[in-house]
């Protein structure tokens, strides 16, 4: 069964480690990151952004999906299944479609405004025992529409947001959504000691995790972050695999052009990219 992202991410920061929440888009991304996920004992948070959601037909579909394969697939560590980037509206829905977790991103408001509608989220969701995410300063680049200008979160309201009652925050620390630019100046750890300072205990999550350097991922899990998305990575790997395929003729053999023999390449690369996630995240055996 589904859980809230609250216990696995509570364990992760007491452990010195962080979950991943892998980004999924159709059958073949839930069922190459839920198999990865049972096979290395790791705890898995699903993400799913608005985009990605309507993508799927809505978001009783996805919950729909999620509950059956892991059922047949007979999934037994922790699963999450969590909005991503979600609006007002977009939570509800999701809440009411039965997600175990959502991000309520109103960081592109006034902070008054974002705790205002923070505390009206965090009653509906923690009275069905659902988790919370919540965002201070905006992350960069582009997720389904969602654009934030990178702001670095300022620390003093990272911990307001914190006191809410949120179970994980994430703050803008110089990270960004897509792929990093050659001029990137890197994570600011200096901010993120501060937020960890400020916040405690309060599961920090990092956005954007495609493409930051692995010595700046541990460094960001000593600091406080506890779970790290990652979706852009999984795309790459995937395309990268299929555009192989069909580059050396794959498809035209017998009948390679079937979708369960066409996908497989992919499939399989975006379950090699988790692994190799989980083992820098340091969460495999964690389940």
């Amino acid at each position: 069964m589904l859980v809230s992202a609250t216990e696995m991410l509570q364990k992760a920061k007491a452990g010195k480690y962080a979950v991943g929440q892998f980004n999924i888009n159709n059958l073949e991304w839930t069922k190459a990151v839920l198999l990865t996920a049972e096979e290395n004992r790791s705890p898995v948070i699903l993400g799913v952004s608005e985009g990605a959601g309507k993508y799927m037909t809505g978001f009783k579909t996805v919950a729909a999906m999620v509950r059956a394969m892991m059922e047949e697939l007979n999934i037994t560590v922790p699963v999450a299944l969590h909005l991503d980037h979600g609006s007002y509206e977009g939570a509800y829905r999701a809440m009411e479609a039965g997600f175990s977790s959502v991000m309520f991103d109103v960081s592109h408001y006034p902070i008054d405004e974002n705790i205002e509608k923070t505390k009206e989220i965090i009653a509906k969701a923690h009275a069905e025992g659902i988790s919370v995410e919540a965002e201070v300063g905006a992350i960069g680049g582009e997720e389904d529409g969602v654009v934030g200008n990178g702001e670095v979160a300022d620390p003093d309201e990272c911990k307001m947001i914190a006191d809410l009652g949120v179970d994980m925050l994430a703050a803008g620390i110089g990270n960004i959504h897509g792929k990093y630019p050659a001029n990137w100046a890197g994570l600011n750890f200096d901010v993120l000691a501060k937020i960890q300072e400020k916040t405690g205990t309060m599961p920090l999550v990092l956005h954007g995790g495609t493409g930051i350097p692995a010595e700046m991922i541990q460094e960001a899990i000593s600091l406080g972050v506890s779970k790290i998305n990652v979706n852009t990575e999984c795309q790459l790997s995937f395309a990268e695999a299929t555009r192989k395929y069909i580059e050396a003729g794959k498809d035209l053999e017998g009948k390679g052009f079937d979708p369960r023999k066409l996908l497989a390449p992919g499939f399989e690369a975006i379950k090699a990219t988790v692994k190799e996630k989980m083992e820098l995240f340091g969460s495999i055996n964690k389940a």
